[in-house]
């Protein structure tokens, strides 16, 4: 499938997913608001039925509207008269179950000769429990004489508790739609993997050909009659047989050693070396093209000498072939504070912003518009990544867009 189809896939899948939790979420908010109206009107009517049954014992006459809801949980009933708290609470009971308010609630009576709440007492249509609730704080009107009021403090819970059926099924929904949004994470990421591993294949196959090839030549040449005549020849392609070999050994060695630290079973043998001294053996296949500045006074380090090596010959390799002209690479030592700082620097094509981390993953590689200009694994710098993670190094990237790169490398030392 070409990659903008996918783009495209993932991009409606996306959508789907946020549309769909998006109405789920709207339908379960809706039948929410629609308990609340329901449990407000039923709690209005029944209180209604409950004036209206204090008002015929009292001999009294009911007003028209005597319910006033004063906040979403607290409501408060006009009776004009004096009201028994025992008489209040059979009434209130029975309204509630009629109208099938089964919830716990409590009930307040205002005494006008104290202007203060009196009775407070925690009810419940569920049982015949009651115990006695303060009612202090609760709100008071100048409106009527006599009234009582009724607060629902576990109003939410009982409203949510009667939404059980639509709670789990929004949260099917919501698992449902999880495991869809997983499943094309993985589609996508397996997809991923298997075109870096195609490309990490197919780049490390042509880095293999060259020495191979080389080696092919040496040896077709040292297989002919003529070359024993001509002993400074001989030498010179056993030395390039030698040299391919430990080119190929080195890339063989990267792979496995990139796979042995990821798993941290890569085994280190440290050894004191002389930086200046290793890294002036690295520089006869770059011919001249290495500029040094050994500005440390110590210069001395221990590490793995064959780590060392391959790290940093990945990057002045890197170095070189991101610059696009005549290359201009320095190497760079000095003393910070009790560290070895190495720099490996360019003034190649530099690294834009967005890349600098990602270029120290494994297989990758910046590209433009899905070809590569320059021809490489996309190992080298994950390499020294791992390298210098498990030597406990510090490793730092300073590059600007068309300005070049900068790699340093801080080296503790004792």
């Amino acid at each position: 499938m070409p990659r903008r189809s996918i783009r495209w896939l993932t991009v409606f899948s996306a959508l789907l997913i946020i549309g769909v939790v998006i109405t789920q979420i709207y339908w379960v908010k809706q039948a929410l608001d629609l308990r609340h109206r329901q449990f407000n009107q039923n709690a209005h009517v029944a209180l209604q039925d409950v004036a209206q049954e204090l008002a015929s014992v009292n001999g009294v006459m009911q007003t028209s509207n005597p319910v006033e809801q004063l906040s979403p949980e607290y409501f408060l009933v006009n009776t004009n008269a004096t009201t028994q708290p025992d008489l209040l609470e059979h009434f209130i009971k029975d309204s509630f179950q009629k109208h099938n308010l089964i919830t716990d609630f409590e009930v307040g009576i205002y005494d006008c000769t104290t202007d203060r709440m009196r009775y407070g007492m925690s009810l419940s249509t569920k049982t015949n429990d009651k115990t006695s609730a303060k009612t202090s704080n609760w709100e008071r009107t100048d409106k009527y004489p006599y009234y009582f009021g009724v607060r629902f403090p576990e109003q939410s819970a009982y409203i949510v508790g009667n939404l059980n059926g639509w709670i789990w099924s929004s949260m099917l929904v919501l698992l449902a739609v999880g495991f869809f949004a997983y499943a094309l994470f993985i589609i996508l990421r397996q997809k991923h993997l298997s075109e870096v591993q195609r490309n990490f294949v197919n780049n490390m196959t042509h880095e293999l050909q060259t020495p191979i090839s080389t080696i092919r030549i040496a040896a077709d040449v040292l297989n002919s009659d003529i070359i024993v005549t001509q002993p400074e020849r001989h030498k010179r392609y056993v030395h390039i047989v030698q040299e391919e070999i430990l080119r190929l050994q080195s890339q063989v060695e990267m792979v496995l050693s990139i796979a042995k630290a990821e798993r941290n079973s890569l085994n280190l043998k440290k050894e004191k070396i002389d930086v200046n001294q290793v890294i002036d053996s690295l520089l006869l296949p770059f011919e001249g093209k290495i500029k040094l500045k050994y500005e440390a006074a110590n210069h001395f380090i221990e590490a793995d000498i064959f780590h060392f090596r391959n790290m940093i010959t990945n990057l002045i390799d890197n170095a070189i072939k991101y610059s696009p002209n005549l290359p201009e690479v320095v190497i760079r030592t000095f003393n910070k504070k009790n560290c070895l700082v190495i720099c490996v620097e360019d003034k190649g094509l530099g690294i834009a912003r967005e890349y600098q981390k990602k270029i120290f993953n494994k297989f990758f590689r910046i590209s433009n518009a899905d070809v590569h200009n320059v021809k490489g694994s996309g190992i080298g710098l994950s390499y020294v990544k791992q390298i210098v993670r498990s030597h406990h190094w510090h490793l730092e990237l300073d590059s600007a867009l068309g300005q070049g790169s900068t790699f340093s490398i801080s080296i503790p030392q004792k």
